[in-house]
């Protein structure tokens, strides 16, 4: 299930400052990248870089993109942030998010065509300098088949008040501890 991005205040910071974001994006060497941990839902190529872990700040890693920590702070409710690539062929297989307890915001950063997500029944590409939010605990599925990378800043968030439907249960929270490791650069045993 998709969201209207013009119904959350967040998003024209984020969007206005979309290639500042991809300034620091840039910056950044194919080293600082680790492979997303969950490699049995995905064939190759989907690297991430962490800045936030719920909650838990980088240092090293907010170090490298000041500006762009600068803005995800400024994130009501934001647990997790950081760039999520997708190199050219990349197909992550139909799967669902971990938490109701939140929503997950998309900026586009470097996006060629052939490039796109399916949440439930909905199928969107994503645009460079703007934003798709979305609920992950959704069957959803991404791909990249045009021949260049794909790469979005990834935000997780608390569902607004608004938004949820019935509360959330401990069953329903977050494995912190799990999305921590992935984010903060740590291989999960094997």
């Amino acid at each position: 299930m998709f969201f209207e991005s013009r119904d959350f205040e967040f998003i024209a910071p984020l969007e206005n400052n979309w290639l500042m974001v991809r300034t620091e994006l840039e910056q950044l060497q194919p080293k600082n990248f680790i492979d997303w941990p969950e490699k049995n839902i995905y064939n190759q190529g989907w690297e991430v870089f962490g800045l936030y872990a719920f909650g838990q700040r980088l240092d090293e890693n907010c170090r490298l993109c000041p500006e762009t920590t600068k803005l995800v702070e400024n994130i009501p409710g934001m647990m997790s942030a950081g760039f999520s690539s997708l190199a050219p062929g990349t197909y992550i297989g139909p799967h669902f998010g971990a938490t109701k307890a939140v929503l997950r915001c998309h900026l586009g950063l470097v996006v060629p065509d052939d490039c796109a997500i399916r949440v439930d029944k909905e199928t969107k590409s994503w645009q460079a300098g703007k934003c798709l939010i979305f609920d992950d605990t959704y069957e959803h599925e991404a791909w990249n088949k045009s021949d260049k990378t794909r790469i979005v800043l990834l935000i997780d968030f608390k569902k607004p008040e608004s938004i949820l439907t019935e509360p959330i249960s401990s069953s329903q929270g977050i494995d912190e501890e799990y999305w921590l490791n992935i984010l903060s650069q740590t291989e999960l045993s094997k």
